[in-house]
């Protein structure tokens, strides 16, 4: 009988040929660039085949690798249906989501009570990401993401148009009695949004000063942070606002919306086994939080 290869090898194969790169298949899996060319190269010694092509920017299959790679992705998905369906009710209830720090903290994690007060028996895990830039990780059963909705190996599902609109803190508004007297405050200006203040004011035709915004911060959860001390005025994201809104910890002085170029997606790995009932249903209620946060 044939031995069978190692599975940590089908599994780098298998990454690699989806991912187009080792690099994002080592970003995975855990693992390094380095540890998923040695396995890969292992099965082509073991199997006495190239499977894949090998260049500077990318790796691609052979004809050996197009024949295999079905079976291989098939063993895969019924080794992981056939494990959850045996050994899954531990933790069939457990959904981990990750998401932006910002919506994590300001629009998911307040909403979870009452879901939970629905849902009993799931239990949630949030975890919070600040850049988009990483291939959907193991272990991550729902990811959101805010960009444009391109990522490697990945299908973007957008959850609606997103808009950019001004906050501040109410003793703050008092003070401005036209878009214009913005200019006057401090302008909280948040790092991967540095276009929103100059197409802001270009919307209103409003001559926007040459000097840049007084402060920069990383997130948009600093922003608020800031926006909430009394520092300045920030542009956020239309779902994020409306929570901020509602609290009544910040206020929206102008009822000025502009669309942004960005917006939230709900991320699925492409050639992955149907989700489990537990993550389908935590789906459905990110699907329905995000779409009644844009519209109040």
């Amino acid at each position: 009988m044939t031995s069978l290869p190692n599975l940590l090898w089908l599994r780098s194969f298998e990454a690699a040929s989806r991912l187009g790169s080792f690099t994002a298949a080592g970003s995975e899996l855990g693992l390094t660039q380095a540890a998923v060319s040695t396995h890969i190269s292992a099965l082509e010694t073991q199997l006495g085949h190239q499977l894949l092509t090998r260049t500077t920017r990318k790796v691609g299959l052979t004809e050996s690798g197009r024949a295999y790679l079905p079976s291989v992705r098939k063993a895969l998905q019924e080794l992981a249906v056939s494990t959850e369906a045996l050994f899954g009710n531990r933790v069939s209830g457990s959904v981990t989501i990750r998401a932006p720090i910002s919506e994590a903290a300001l629009i998911i994690a307040p909403a979870i009570p009452a879901f939970q007060e629905k849902n009993p028996e799931l239990e949630i895990r949030l975890l919070s990401a600040i850049w988009a830039d990483t291939v959907l990780e193991t272990g991550i059963d729902i990811e959101i993401r805010l960009g444009r909705g391109h990522w490697p190996g990945v299908r973007a599902e957008p959850l609606g148009a997103e808009t950019i609109v001004p906050v501040c803190h109410p003793d703050l508004a008092g003070q401005l009695k036209h878009p214009a007297d913005m200019l006057d405050h401090p302008r909280i200006q948040i790092l991967g949004f540095d276009d929103h203040w100059p197409c802001f004011f270009e919307t209103l035709n409003i001559a926007m000063p040459s000097n840049s915004a007084s402060i920069t911060v990383d997130t948009s959860l600093a922003a608020v942070e800031w926006a909430a001390a009394r520092g300045g005025v920030a542009l956020l994201l239309g779902r994020i606002t409306s929570t901020l809104a509602a609290s009544g910890r910040l206020i929206i002085p102008f009822d000025t919306k502009l669309p942004s170029t960005q917006t939230h997606y709900l991320l699925h790995r492409e050639a992955a086994p149907s989700p489990r009932s537990a993550v389908r249903t935590v789906e459905a209620w990110l699907r329905s939080l995000f779409s009644s946060e844009q519209s109040q």
